[in-house]
């Protein structure tokens, strides 16, 4: 498919048949310490973490309460605070701390993390990782 604006394109998870619905969260913009390089220590890079959640809906609707869906403020508080933790070598790790924590949330049985960084390098846009991982 092409994506001419480089924007991540949603893989398609909702499904009424299996009551799965598509929660997500767009280009959470953080400050994070990050690399494995020399000039990458004690220094604050820009990451650019986008989040797709595949969640059971196991509530009739209209679920119109809080208590019946994935909160997406607890998931970006909880995306934010492992950021914050402290610096993290690789993107990798970063990407699959975060779907760890997110996959522990109830009712979340698939989650697909992106993390970038953005000033990697001066003439690319943002370098990263997106991984896809599944509740056991």
């Amino acid at each position: 498919m092409s994506n001419p604006d480089n924007t991540v394109v949603p893989f398609r998870v909702a499904d009424a048949d299996r009551r799965i619905r598509h929660v997500f969260v767009r280009d959470l913009m953080l400050d994070g310490h990050i690399g494995i390089h020399a000039h990458e220590q004690g220094v604050v890079q820009r990451l650019r973490i986008n989040l797709d959640l595949s969640v059971v809906d196991r509530h009739p609707l209209p679920a119109d309460h809080i208590a019946h869906v994935v909160c997406y403020q607890e998931v970006v508080e909880a995306t934010t605070a492992i950021v914050a933790r402290g610096h993290v070598n690789l993107v990798e790790t970063l990407a699959e701390e975060i779907a760890q924590e997110i996959l522990a949330t109830p009712d979340v049985v698939t989650v697909r993390v992106r993390v970038e960084k953005l000033d990697a390098f001066a003439n690319v846009a943002s370098v990263g990782v997106e991984i896809e991982r599944t509740s056991a």
